[in-house]
């Protein structure tokens, strides 16, 4: 990933950073406000929680196959260009969104949404990865993704009171609405001309025919999966065994986005000093070990607290780790991988979120946390055949 066009002389990566994390805002709450909504949402259009929760599924597989294609489509655009065009077509969708009239509608607007999402998070992560020097690489990785997790802590958690106060197309419509500052200040921040070495689908080939890559790339959906088996459904799993309303989900959401701020600052600095690999080996068994634990609820308030926080730290710890460990492997097509990477952790949220409907709908919610626990077991399993098969 050679840089064509630098910044210009004397430019600061600093505020770049910063418009590429709000930028990340955005995305990270127009992509999970739903579960913050789905209670409000499932009531509105007659939906059952197991099928309102097929939004996130929907969102989720586009995601996962527009991203690689729109990132080796738009190659040679230069980055404010794709970026900020991106986010235009996220604030568009999410308007639709907010006006749907049924369920069909709501997932062909989720669907345009996911795709300006898929085109935009890679290219953030690829122009910080390229501009941050080598040692300081994966804390500015976890600066760019800065903005999704504190989506969680700010921005699902608000658009859950929203919803639930004033219906859940509110919600959507302030995702629509912070888009288009964030647009514009992509526009007027990042600098004029940035591109980097030309990807074309024909990378994008290369890169899904190398095996060792592939896998690696998909540990992040067997990890996210079994996240997403028990976080999709956090709101409806809350209501049924703490008896929770509003004000309580909206709170446990809160302290879940609180972890995964901390978790994703800590990740970037353990990776930098103990390497990639040993970070992931160590988060993928703490999860098998940390998801089960849900099937004890109800637990008391300070317990549910706790456990919340650990859980949420110690996955969103993940991501900059498995994006420098990404790089390392294919350092020429960095940003083929990272828009694959960025697929797969929606690949994940699909499967984890079709696994916990199913789980959900058959078995009730006491169900979620050990179907969460067996999946991150399997997580741990395939990292450690892709370690075998990379050497690394």
């Amino acid at each position: 990933m050679t840089a064509t066009t630098q910044p210009a002389a004397g430019a600061s990566l600093a505020p770049v950073l910063v418009v590429l994390s709000a930028g990340n805002f955005v995305i990270g709450m127009g992509a999970f406000v739903i579960i913050g909504v789905l209670g409000p949402l499932a009531d509105d259009l007659s939906l059952s929680s197991g099928r309102a929760g097929w939004l996130i599924t929907s969102y989720a597989v586009s995601y996962a196959i527009f991203s690689p294609l729109l990132v080796s489509a738009t190659g040679r655009v230069g980055r404010r260009r794709v970026m900020a065009g991106a986010l235009a077509v996220f604030a568009v969708a999410n308007a639709a969104c907010a006006l749907a009239p049924s369920e069909l509608p709501l997932h062909l607007s989720r669907i345009v949404a996911a795709a300006g999402a898929g085109c935009f998070t890679p290219v953030t992560s690829a122009v910080a990865a390229r501009l941050a020097p080598p040692e300081r690489r994966a804390q500015a990785l976890a600066a760019v993704l800065f903005g999704i997790t504190l989506a969680q802590v700010a921005g699902v958690p608000a658009g859950s009171w929203i919803a639930y106060t004033f219906g859940w197309r509110a919600a959507v419509w302030i995702v629509a609405a912070l888009s288009v500052p964030a647009a514009v200040a992509i526009w007027v921040i990042v600098p004029a001309g940035l591109s980097f070495t030309p990807v074309s689908p024909r990378d994008l080939g290369r890169v899904l025919g190398s095996a060792r890559t592939m896998l690696a790339v998909m540990f992040t959906t067997t990890f996210l999966g079994a996240i997403f088996v028990v976080y999709s459904y956090l709101g409806p799993l809350l209501e049924a065994q703490m008896g929770y309303g509003r004000n309580g989900i909206s709170a446990v959401l809160v302290v879940y986005g609180v972890g995964a701020v901390a978790g994703n600052l800590a990740g970037g600095w353990v990776a930098d000093r103990i390497g990639p690999m040993a970070t992931l080996l160590m988060l993928t068994g703490i999860q098998a070990l940390t998801m089960p634990l849900f099937a004890l609820l109800p637990l008391a308030d300070a317990a549910l607290v706790a456990l919340v926080v650990f859980w949420s730290l110690v996955g969103w710890s993940f991501g900059a780790a498995q994006q420098v460990r990404l790089i390392s492997l294919a350092p020429d097509s960095a940003s083929v991988v990272l828009a694959l990477n960025a697929a797969a952790i929606y690949v994940g949220a699909a499967v984890g979120s079709a696994i916990g409907g199913g789980v959900l709908d058959a078995f009730g919610p006491a169900a979620l946390g050990v179907t969460g626990g067996i999946g991150a077991l399997v997580a741990l399993g395939h990292l450690a055949l892709s370690r075998r098969m990379s050497g690394r």
